[in-house]
Formats: structure tokens, sequence, C-alpha cells
């Protein structure tokens, strides 16, 4: 196993990274059910051979089945024994966990709240890698930025990063940091594979630039381009829960684009035809084309995360 340093930091950690959105999946879990649902048994099985193999580095997030993902991680780890001092931990906040309005968000209130939820969840003491998980379009950033700033003077939080965040609002929030004499983001998670490069045209420069750990998800799409799909095979009863999850509507025929695509935040609009509705990015758009024969999402791979400071990611699969 390749070890990497995470952004400018200090701390390293291994190149893959093992990605557990798959574990959970219960009955409760609405949506979460579809993309997977290991138990504990097989979540200690699948941790516990990672660690075998030299990884070093688990990502996880709150609303992964609603906190069953941590739970179950939490748990494996217990139940498998490995010191603390040798897993770099990471979670992630801001997507919706309930029905209050204050239950999302990158607010100082939800922040503070949701990472003791997770530390709980987890079993731990503190959070190695703490991720904001979407782009809070209300909460102004120095709000955020502060409340993870308290968080890592506690001690409760090592590191901090974002994920699926626009290239603009990173480059922003650094500069609102060394302002603010506060913790910079450190990490970006974002979406990338040769079905989507989006990631290539602004954030992979920017992460070079301001020396950034860069960590990549869902490199084979969901299980896309993993080789279990693609046509003359049959579809499966997961693949139109699959394309609820992408947020994916009426699909033009086999190898075609979107005709619309479902309401998401997004500012790269594809110009092709038969995507008139804003959120149609091309990365979407691409997934849509490759999913039409067959796609589904599998709970069979584990997630890689290549950490890289290069736009040259080494894309790999660790499987179970």
């Amino acid at each position: 196993m390749k070890y990497k340093q995470l952004g400018r930091t200090g701390l390293y950690v291994s190149e893959l990274c093992l990605g557990t959105m798959t574990m959970g999946g219960n009955a409760d879990a609405g949506m979460w059910t579809a993309i997977g649902a290991l138990g504990q048994d097989e979540a200690n099985q699948l941790i516990a051979r990672a660690l075998a193999e030299g990884i070093n580095f688990i990502d996880t997030a709150d609303i992964y089945s609603f906190g069953q993902s941590e739970r179950l991680v939490g748990q494996a780890l217990r139940d498998i024994g490995v010191p603390r001092s040798e897993i770099v931990l990471a979670t992630k906040t801001a997507g919706v966990m309930g029905p209050k309005p204050n239950d999302q968000g990158a607010s100082r209130g939800h922040i503070m709240d949701s990472v003791q939820r997770s530390l709980e969840r987890l079993q731990v003491d503190h959070i190695d890698l703490y991720q904001i998980h979407a782009s809070d379009p209300v909460t102004p950033i120095e709000e955020t930025l502060r409340a993870l700033d308290d968080l890592t003077r506690q001690g409760l939080v090592r590191y901090v990063g974002v994920s699926n965040w626009r290239a603009g609002k990173i480059g922003k929030a650094l500069g609102l940091s060394e302002a603010l004499h506060a913790t910079r983001f450190e990490t970006l998670q974002a979406y990338y594979s040769i079905a989507g490069r989006d990631v290539e045209r602004e954030l992979v420069p920017l992460v070079i630039e301001e020396r950034m750990g860069l960590l990549v998800w869902s490199p084979l799409a969901g299980g896309l381009l993993s080789g279990k799909f693609g046509p003359g095979r049959q579809p499966n009863k997961v693949r139109g829960a699959a394309i609820s999850i992408f947020r994916r509507s009426t699909l033009i025929g086999p190898g075609r684009a979107l005709q619309r695509c479902a309401p998401w935040p997004t500012r790269a609009v594809s110009r092709s035809p038969g995507s008139r509705s804003p959120g149609c990015s091309p990365s979407r758009m691409s997934r849509a084309s490759l999913s039409a024969p067959s796609g589904s999402n599998s709970s069979k791979i584990i997630s890689a995360r290549s950490m890289s400071s290069s736009p040259r990611m080494s894309l790999r699969v660790l499987k179970p």
C-alpha cells in the first residue's frame, strides 16, 4: 500500500480510502437501502480486510443510512480491536438528518450538534477529518469556519475539509480562513470518473495551487463502470433505485442523454440537445448515458478514493 500526505498537513493516509456508504441500509433508511445493506458482520469483514491490506483511511458520513453507517464503522473498529492511533477516521455533516429546520446545513448550531452525535456513534473521542458534505447557500462561510475552528481547538476534530463545493466558494473560504486566522479546509472530496470529468476544469487546478488533498468519490460511477453492467445484460431491481439516487429523470433511450433532470444546485449546465433544464451537468449527463442500457448501483464494491496532488490519479478498487 502506498501512503500520501493529506493535503499540506503532516498526516499520511493510504492511497486507497475505504468508503462506507454501503454499510447500513436499515429498513427506515429510505433511499440508502438501495445503495447497500451491509450488516455488522459484513462491515467487520470488509474493514478487517481493508486494514490487512494496509488501508488506514476510512470515510463515512452522518447521513449514510441516517447514522447507521457510522455506528457500524465504530463497532467494527471496536470488534477488530485496532488501536485508535492507527486509523484516520473521516466523516461528514450538512445533509438532511431530520424533519426540523435545523436538522441540516453548515450552521454553527448544526455542526456543534452533529459532531457530538457522530462521536457517539463512532465510539471515539475525536474525528481525524471532519468534512462539510455539501454547499450551504444560507449560512455565511465565516460562521461555518469559526465553528470548525472551535472544534479543532477543543480537540474534537483534527482536520477539516469540504465535499461537493464549487471552486469559487472553496477559494473564498481559504481566503477567509487566512484573514480570520481560523483552521482551513485541507481536503476536497469530489466526484471523478471517466464518466464525469468536470473536476479537471477548475477544482484540480485549485487543489494543486492550494495544496489541498483530493478525495475522489465514486470512481466507478456508482458501479456503472465496474463491468457488471452493459449492453445485453438484464437490468435488476436496483436500477430504478439507482436512477432515483442520482436524481435522474426520464431517459430518452439506451446511450442517449437525459430528456430532463430533477432540480439540483449546480452552475454547470450542459448545452447538449435535450438538456434544457438547469441542473444537467456534464457528469450527470454522462452517468445517465452510461446507465441507459442497464445501469445500477453496486453494494459489492468497496469505494476507492485516491489521494493525489496531481490530475493524474490512480483509481483502483479493493474487492472483498
